[in-house]
């Protein structure tokens, strides 16, 4: 019964989704205001169906009713009740009913924010969300069909989700992160749409824009920091990115959504740059598209690849139509949104707005074809190869550096012609990056990249402080775009920083450790003083106990475990982490018995200030939308490069 309701309401999102997008793009074609009206009601009518849809299959979950074969492949009675109701994303079919969920949780929160609004340029806009979300729908219709029923005999019981994703409570928060992030970014994009049919961008339509990417940008920040999180706490090898192809799929459309929230400055503020912005945010959308691809068709063996499936074949074929549709779109309207504003001096806030687009850009392609290469040079030439870290630090870092170092540069210059005063606000910048930079020596770091990171940020931290304090004393009514993205430069300096100096000053050793036995490692004493067994309605966690000392004194207590899933043939660790100011002390447990432990130890600086720099990141973003309060009469500063970012 719940999977032919469920199967229903996917099936009205789909008419809903059809009908809205061809009323909706000829409204826009005819200036008509009643479509308008009608469109606005289907793509409201699609978000309720989609909800419904969600709802059925929620309910499905939590009643275990294996006659839907997605509760029999993820479902379990013995799975406790928060992991069953997130398995809704465990796996394909369930994935892509939660990707039209949080479009629908879209489409109908910015549908309410335009409530007063019937403009063509809004039905365009609405007509492209429905669009993609037929396509979703058709996808659930078809090959990723969440509500087949099964055939008899139904079973009585079920696996479970992977055993990975129940192996902590990230599981909870990071897959929604990252889908709020991918699938938000429909919004700006079918903005972005609008904006070039229209062949016009005012200030009205892109500040819009800017605050429909800004959202998905800002959960897209925090998934990928999650997502670091989840791979440093559970998978038990003590790093936290490893260019993995799906790693890199989220830092794709990160890049250039940041890009474009770089360039909406310039039509802002000088009047250019409005086509290269909408190009921006299309390209973004594909790379979510593409970033989706690479999760679920099975195409690339990934750690967080958690299904294979038939889906990539038709997959391939929508995002070879949103491209050829884009490229079409931009070609041909691209023109129409240009023709006013001047550029700035070649030394000038403009200029680094430029050259900080330039290097994302270029970020964002290197990153590609690293992650897409093996798997063409396997389709066209039959051979298996594979492109890793040192490929990425080689041509990957010095491009963060260099980001890094624009971030101070950029809000430090001026608009349009450079002055002598505005110039001599450049050495107190300079000091900071020496400061920074001997500092860091003095702390034994010798290695180029770290030390030139160092050098950056100190320069960038500089130039952040004052401006935050400038902007601060105007106050945050009237600032809180200015603050906020000084706010996100911030997180992003720390979190960069400690990725340079975790990434190059890790050290590990894998040692056994008997009962009653103390080892060092690295100033400190490891005691392994017994094991005991804890079971869980899901699983059996063998778990150690290590006494940490340093100077003789007990510091913790650290409790690294080894969990037992039916049905998993090795057991999957949970290292224990002590994290201090200055570095993390990371125990992961490789075997376990009465007498003896295996672990593999691991000591890595400042990553403390990873996690930190990420939630400043998210506190930024959450400033920058606050609405700006302009008073009559009051002078308007202009928003810093960094308010773009967030």
């Amino acid at each position: 019964m719940l999977a032919y309701a469920g199967m229903g309401f996917v099936l009205l999102a789909l008419v809903f989704g059809v009908v809205g997008a061809i009323v909706g793009f000829s409204a826009g074609r005819r200036d008509n205001p009643d479509g308008v009206k009608m469109t606005r009601w289907l793509g409201l009518a699609f978000s309720a169906s989609m909800m419904l849809a969600t709802v059925t299959m929620e309910v499905a979950l939590l009643e275990h009713d294996f006659s839907v074969r997605y509760v029999a492949q993820v479902g379990s009675l013995s799975t406790p009740t928060y992991i069953t109701i997130v398995s809704l994303w465990s796996s394909l079919e369930g994935s892509i009913l939660f990707w039209g969920f949080v479009l629908a949780v879209y489409i109908s929160a910015s549908i309410a924010l335009t409530h007063d609004r019937a403009s063509p340029a809004l039905a365009d806009a609405i007509a492209t969300w429905l669009a993609v979300g037929a396509f979703f729908c058709f996808l659930m219709a078809g090959p990723a069909n969440p509500f087949l029923p099964l055939s008899s005999p139904v079973p009585t019981d079920g696996p479970g989700p992977n055993p990975l994703l129940q192996n902590h409570i990230l599981m909870v928060v990071h897959p929604p992160m990252l889908y709020l992030g991918y699938v938000g970014m429909t919004i700006p994009f079918g903005f972005a749409v609008a904006a070039l049919l229209r062949g016009s961008l005012g200030a009205a339509q892109l500040k819009e824009l800017r605050n429909a990417l800004m959202v998905p940008w800002g959960f897209l920040s925090i998934g990928i920091t999650l997502g670091a999180w989840w791979a440093y706490e559970v998978l038990g090898w003590g790093g936290y990115w490893a260019w993995d192809p799906v790693e890199n799929a989220s830092l794709l459309p990160w890049l250039t959504a940041t890009a474009a929230l770089h360039a909406a400055m310039l039509p802002a503020r000088r009047g250019t740059m409005k086509g290269w912005t909408t190009t921006l945010v299309l390209v973004t959308f594909l790379l979510t598209l593409l970033g989706t691809f690479m999760t679920r068709s099975g195409v690339f063996n990934s750690v967080h690849s958690f299904s294979q499936s038939d889906i990539g074949p038709t997959f391939l074929g929508f995002i070879a139509i949103v491209l050829v549709f884009s490229v079409v779109l931009v070609g041909s309207r691209i023109d129409r949104l240009e023709g006013e504003g001047e550029g700035g001096a070649l030394v000038s806030r403009e200029s680094a707005f430029l050259l900080n687009n330039l290097l994302f850009v270029a970020l964002t392609f290197t990153v590609f074809v690293g992650t897409t290469y093996p798997l063409l040079a396997e389709a066209i030439r039959g051979v298996k190869v594979s492109v890793g870290e040192p490929y990425y630090n080689q041509m990957a870092v010095p491009m963060g550096v260099a980001v890094l170092f624009l971030m101070g540069v950029g809000p430090a210059l001026p608009w349009g012609q450079p002055t002598a005063e505005r110039m001599r606000a450049l050495i107190p910048p300079v000091i900071g990056g020496l400061v920074a930079g001997g500092a860091g020596v003095a702390m034994g770091v010798r290695t180029t990249w770290p030390l030139l990171a160092l050098v950056a940020a100190g320069f960038a931290s500089t130039v952040t402080l004052v401006e935050l304090g400038t902007a601060l004393r105007v106050g945050l009514a009237r600032q809180s775009r200015r603050i906020g993205g000084y706010v996100v430069h911030a997180g992003i300096i720390v979190m960069l920083v400690s990725v340079a100096m975790s990434s190059a000053y890790r050290l590990d050793e894998e040692m056994h450790i008997a009962k009653g036995e103390t080892v060092s490692f690295q100033g400190y004493t490891l005691t392994f003083t017994g094991k005991h067994t804890e079971a869980e309605s899901n699983r059996t966690r063998q778990i150690a106990s290590v006494d940490v000392r340093q100077g003789g004194a007990l510091i913790t207590t650290l409790l690294p475990a080894l969990n037992i899933y039916p049905g998993m043939g090795a057991p999957i660790g949970t290292p224990a982490v002590y994290p201090t100011a200055k570095h993390d002390l990371y125990l992961s447990l490789m075997s376990i018995d009465e007498d003896t432990i295996g672990v593999h130890a691991f000591q890595t600086p400042l990553m403390i200030w990873l996690w930190l720099g990420g939630g400043v990141v998210a506190v930024g973003t959450l400033i920058s939308l606050v609405p700006v309060r302009v008073t009559a009469g009051a002078p308007v500063v202009a928003a810093p490069v960094g308010a773009a970012k967030a």
